[in-house]
């Protein structure tokens, strides 16, 4: 698909995505095409010329790279930013404008849906993490519907305060979330489980949700997102979930993905199958200049025929690529640094979202 010059129109309805027959496929089905945004100056990555901006747009145009040998991308740049993302990114990779105030597409942009012929997309509510103080939204609250433009798919709005790395779906009617992100007071304060359960089921067109209890301890600092639950696990196809395991018993993080694999092995899937859980330890660096780090190779991404994994220079690198080549025979898979991306507050997963095929 060729990018419009042009948005089109799209139209915004009032019922929902599962009673007009739309679902959220996995993200292992076709794409159509992958969305990244491009960073630009703000309070996480500095202002223009800061040596950390730069190294971020060279580890987002590495993984913009990655994704491309496999499938179309489209990265949106702020205004004026083009001519720069062009150069950083190299050629063959679409880049549109449009204002941001930051670069996590997975969660500033829409969740695309598809009823098998049509696209449509859910804008959630976006709202900077639960309104984090040092968060700005204005602009990234509205991306949601751009790239639904954009990609000419059929828009439903959401209530649901929400974000593309807070959700998890095996394409057969099971969701993994997390209580501390969806039930944040930050987000959306007094919602009950069922009511987020009902909102979610109502856009994804699923049936079955699996709460974990919190997300990774690194991933509540200054620029976490309170749990987000695609570093802790994600589903590999129907039945099999990916676990981060903690090998180091003196972590914070070790009792809790052993608790999270043990919920996970006495689950069932919307379909009834007792889950497999596939555990994949953590990198052995766990603190990066005196913090904690929540590296975590379950924050990969799935395109055309390819995995792209986050890589730490680490000796666990190798080892968790086997992993994933074992689970993904048919699939190349692409180890991309992640640690500039990390430092940020997010890994591969974060900064990708996939547009699929219909």
């Amino acid at each position: 698909m060729t990018v419009p010059s042009t948005v089109p129109s799209t139209l915004t309805t009032t019922t929902t995505p599962m009673a007009d027959g739309f679902r959220m496929p996995p993200e292992w089905a076709p794409h159509e095409r992958t969305w990244m945004a491009w960073p630009g100056p703000n309070f996480t990555f500095g202002e223009e010329g800061d040596a950390t901006l730069t190294e971020a747009r060279e580890a987002w145009a590495a993984v913009a790279r990655a994704v491309r040998r496999f499938e179309p991308v489209t990265v949106v740049a702020g205004p004026g930013q083009r001519a720069n993302a062009r150069k950083v990114l190299g050629p063959g990779i679409d880049v549109v404008e449009q204002p941001l105030d930051d670069a996590w597409m997975r969660d500033i942009g829409p969740t695309f849906l598809t009823d098998g012929e049509r696209l449509a997309a859910v804008d959630w509510v976006f709202n900077g993490w639960g309104a984090q103080e040092w968060a700005r939204w204005d602009r990234d609250a509205k991306i949601g519907s751009y790239v639904s433009a954009r990609a000419d798919a059929r828009r439903y709005a959401s209530r649901l305060v929400n974000e593309g790395g807070a959700i998890h779906v095996d394409g057969e009617g099971t969701l993994l979330l997390t209580e501390t992100v969806q039930r944040d007071a930050g987000r959306n304060p007094n919602w009950s489980r069922e009511q987020v359960e009902a909102e979610i089921h109502a856009h994804l067109g699923t049936e079955k949700a699996i709460w974990l209890p919190r997300g990774l301890t690194a991933d509540y600092g200054q620029f976490g997102t309170r749990g987000h639950v695609d570093i802790v696990a994600a589903f590999a196809r129907p039945g099999v979930v990916l676990v981060h395991s903690q090998p180091d018993q003196s972590h914070p993080d070790h009792e809790l993905c052993a608790g999270i694999a043990r919920q996970l092995r006495s689950e069932t899937d919307a379909r009834g199958r007792t889950l497999e859980v596939v555990e994949v330890p953590a990198p052995t660096v766990t603190e990066v200049d005196g913090e904690l780090a929540d590296y975590s190779y379950i924050n990969h991404y799935l395109c055309n025929g390819g995995v792209v994994l986050c890589s730490f220079d680490d000796p666990r690198d190798e080892h968790a690529a086997g992993i994933f080549r074992r689970l993904f025979p048919d699939r190349t898979v692409t180890l991309v640094d992640a640690r500039t991306i990390f430092a940020g507050g997010g890994g591969i997963h974060c900064i990708t979202q996939q547009q699929p095929a219909v």
